[in-house]
């Protein structure tokens, strides 16, 4: 069932996902993909040693939960990276900048970190904003089948973008 569209917040806080909200970002998730795999990936991911605490942020408006963003541990060959997946917004919320916010949010909490490459597999329209560049085009390959523009890669910092293979986390299932 389709939601009707709530007007925009004029401002929701992006913070980093506590025990708490657990069942909030599950919600999330439902509501803002057609199936139960993202649900069900997060909750793997948060027991699989690639899961990174402070790398799960929540966009919340007045309490309520309304989206998430998760980054986790993986590999570019033998270099250490991050994986962005999922991205996800109540439907209720989508295209009014929450998924941005949040985007944006964990890609600073990321370089403030001292992380140098994140990966994502997404639409080539939405996160080349963020600095996204063709994975292919720096010798970054996924041992899946995806469209070569929606493979992407970005460098936080200085250190150049590795070359090689994309190992995910064993909770992906790649």
């Amino acid at each position: 069932m389709t939601q009707p569209k709530t007007t925009a917040p004029t401002t929701w806080n992006i913070r980093t996902e506590r025990a708490a909200d657990h069942a909030s970002v599950q919600a999330v998730l439902l509501d803002a993909f057609p199936t139960t795999e993202e649900a069900d990936l997060v909750e793997a991911l948060r027991q699989d040693p690639a899961w990174v605490p402070e790398f799960s942020l929540v966009a919340e408006v007045s309490g309520r939960v309304i989206g998430h963003v998760l980054i986790t541990r993986c590999t570019i060959g033998e270099h250490p990276a991050l994986a962005l997946a999922p991205v996800s917004v109540m439907e209720e919320f989508q295209r009014m900048g929450v998924g941005s916010a949040l985007t944006r949010a964990a890609l600073d909490v990321a370089r403030a970190a001292g992380e140098s490459t994140v990966v994502v597999v997404g639409h080539p329209g939405y996160y080349p904003r963020f600095g996204f560049q063709t994975a292919a085009d720096h010798g970054v390959e996924v041992s899946f089948e995806a469209p070569r523009e929606a493979v992407m890669v970005l460098a936080l910092g200085a250190d150049p973008i590795p070359v090689g293979m994309v190992r995910y986390a064993e909770a992906f299932g790649l």
